[in-house]
């Protein structure tokens, strides 16, 4: 695009200066090469806007700012974040409505949901791929800046367009929604992520069927039948429902679900009067839901069962942190889901450890964040559950985590020799050093803003020489 398209399309001034965007849209300053437009986001600990003589230096053509600088070409606008969503949905806009350079029609598929976004997006961008070009980037780009940025990453031949989208509150998944209106909406799940932010499951249910809600009436709504609040989103649309589970009933179903001894999953695909074998190469029965919902989006965008089944038995993990299962050269299995976590996602991942080949099992697991008055009562839920589940040693990390410890106890755990409370990863790192050996296997889990991947990457590095 032109600058003075770009000034067009988000209500901005072009501070100088024409030119063309020729490369990508970035808002990190190091990875800007020749061509691309830089946007000054303004955070909390660091200003875009500080670092523009460097992104002009690394050869961007221009930059989305809230001021001019004479360091290049900018496009003045109130607030860049905002303006980058009007840049996507420009964008958007002109790649569903002209068609593709081959002919064919974009195709965009939105996925929500308490837990397994990320995971459920990853498998359907694979899934994809095997059928056309497909856009869905790697990590969680499921706010008000990664979604645009995964959008302004398509192009003239992208026949698929996968986002993800995420909500800390009422109207957020309608705002990224109007960036880029879904074909295909796929909801997974209500569970307690963020309920300290929405007050209850209801309104948290309420915010995730905005997806449903903004599909137009041609479109696929692919709704959990597991999930009575999400199958309860149905009559909030007006699209096509297409419905994904282990119920009888469901239009894409698994049946005859197995566990390999590497925790993988294997199942039987129903769906349109087809059954097709399904060999997971991620970790975890929970990764089966996951699959059906891509599976369902999959099919509403045009696949066929066989080809679905067949990529879905050759899609990888692909974002990192999210059941992560490395052997180390001594023996010792660490299992790195520490990117985020909630009750549900906790106890999917207990579960996973449980379907594990094992010496001992070990869960280092560290608070969850925002769960709003519930907080407590969770924590001691997540020890019970984790001595239900066969864990052998439960080390709770952090103040925010005795809780876990209290519960594991309560549930008759062994205070130090089945559950320990530790004050920080550190500590956790310095027992863990002493206690593994190997046929170990150890689970790191927590909300994000505990740092516990920084843990695990210690675990790994120690076993490294061994």
């Amino acid at each position: 695009m032109g600058l003075a398209e770009v000034a067009e399309a988000v209500d901005g001034e072009l501070s100088a200066g024409g030119g063309r965007v020729t490369g990508k849209v970035t808002v990190d300053s190091r990875t800007v090469a020749p061509g691309d437009l830089f946007v000054a986001v303004p955070g909390e600990r660091v200003d875009g806007h500080d670092f523009l003589a460097a992104a002009a230096a690394a050869g961007a053509v221009a930059a989305l700012t809230a001021r001019p600088d004479g360091a290049l070409p900018c496009v003045v606008v109130d607030e860049p974040v905002a303006a980058l969503g009007r840049l996507a949905a420009a964008v958007h806009t002109r790649l569903a409505g002209a068609g593709g350079a081959r002919g064919h029609r974009l195709t965009t598929l939105g996925i929500t949901g308490s837990s397994g976004k990320t995971s459920t997006k990853d498998l359907l961008g694979q899934v994809l791929t095997t059928a056309g070009a497909t856009v869905s980037p790697p990590g969680s780009y499921n706010n008000d800046i990664g979604l645009p940025l995964t959008v302004l990453d398509a192009d003239e031949d992208t026949r698929f367009l996968v986002l993800e989208m995420g909500s800390r509150g009422p109207g957020h998944i309608a705002r990224l929604c109007r960036v880029a209106r879904p074909d295909v909406g796929v909801v997974l799940n209500v569970g307690s992520a963020h309920l300290g932010e929405f007050g209850s499951p209801d309104g948290i249910a309420a915010a995730k069927g905005e997806l449903v809600e903004a599909l137009p009436a041609e479109g696929t709504a692919v709704l959990n039948a597991d999930d009575p609040r999400v199958i309860g989103m149905a009559p909030r649309t007006r699209a096509r429902v297409t419905t994904t589970g282990r119920t009888a009933d469901a239009d894409v179903r698994a049946e005859d679900v197995t566990l390999d001894e590497d925790g993988r999953a294997g199942f039987t695909l129903v769906a349109g009067g087809a059954r097709r074998a399904v060999r997971l190469q991620v970790v975890g029965e929970h990764q089966v839901a996951n699959a059906l919902s891509a599976a369902g989006a999959a099919l509403a965008a045009g696949m066929t069962p066989d080809a679905v089944a067949a990529a879905l038995s050759a899609a990888v993990p692909r974002s990192r942190w999210r059941m992560e299962v490395t052997r180390r050269a001594d023996g010792v299995t660490v299992v790195n889901d520490a990117y985020n976590a909630n009750p549900e996602s906790m106890r999917a991942a207990l579960a996973a450890l449980a379907g594990l080949p094992a010496r001992r099992r070990i869960a280092v697991l560290g608070g969850m964040a925002e769960l709003g008055l519930g907080a407590a009562a969770e924590h001691e839920r997540l020890g019970r559950d984790a001595v239900a589940a066969g864990v052998d040693l439960v080390v709770a990390v952090g103040p925010d985590a005795v809780g876990i410890a209290d519960g594991a106890i309560a549930a008759g755990a062994r205070e130090d020799a089945g559950t320990v409370r530790v004050p920080d990863r550190v500590a956790a790192r310095e027992l863990l050093t002493e206690v593994l050996v190997p046929g170990d296997v150890v689970l790191v889990k927590a909300s994000r803003s505990y740092g516990l991947e920084v843990l695990a990457a210690d675990l790994l590095a120690a076993g490294a020489g061994a």
